[in-house]
């Protein structure tokens, strides 16, 4: 029987003042501005990396990617993703299904959904699937300082 494991991964950036700094969520980028942070600031891709690598028993994202590394300045976050699934893959992991919830009051998510679905589901080698949800005004998501995301992801080995 293989052995499985669940991963949950979180992941949140505010968004930035430079107009030139674009938002990519999930490895798409989209209208709006950019998101804060060392490398391109995906916090969809964020999310999933934390829980491959808590699903695998890996460490997290910080460890493995450390926002000190000036070589990971500006980074792709789906090469970090593809990198990932790699180690894992190393481990004799592999991905049956992730799952994402994005919390933001905007952009819509719906439009680009089946791309960024598309985008991650290539670099996994399983099924994904995308949500969006609101904040509803509360916080500093519903005030629209950022953009958060959760993460989900059930890996099997064996």
């Amino acid at each position: 029987m293989p052995e499985m494991r669940v991963g949950q991964g979180f992941d949140v950036h505010p968004f930035s003042d430079d107009p030139a700094r674009p938002l990519v969520l999930g490895g798409v980028v989209l209208e709006g501005p950019g998101l804060v942070g060392h490398s391109d600031s995906d916090p969809v891709s964020h999310a999933c990396i934390d829980a491959l690598l808590g699903a695998a028993g890996m460490g997290d994202i910080g460890e493995r990617y450390p926002d000190t590394d000036p070589a990971l300045s500006g980074a792709d976050s789906v090469s970090l993703l593809a990198d990932t699934i790699a180690a894992l893959d190393s481990e004799g992991w592999s991905v049956v299904n992730l799952d994402c919830t994005v919390v933001l009051e905007a952009p819509r998510l719906a439009p680009h959904r089946a791309a960024i679905q598309d985008r991650l589901g290539s670099v996994v080698g399983a099924p994904v699937s995308v949500k969006a949800r609101r904040a509803e005004g509360l916080g500093a998501l519903g005030r629209r300082e950022g953009i958060a995301a959760m993460a989900v992801v059930l890996l099997e080995r064996g």
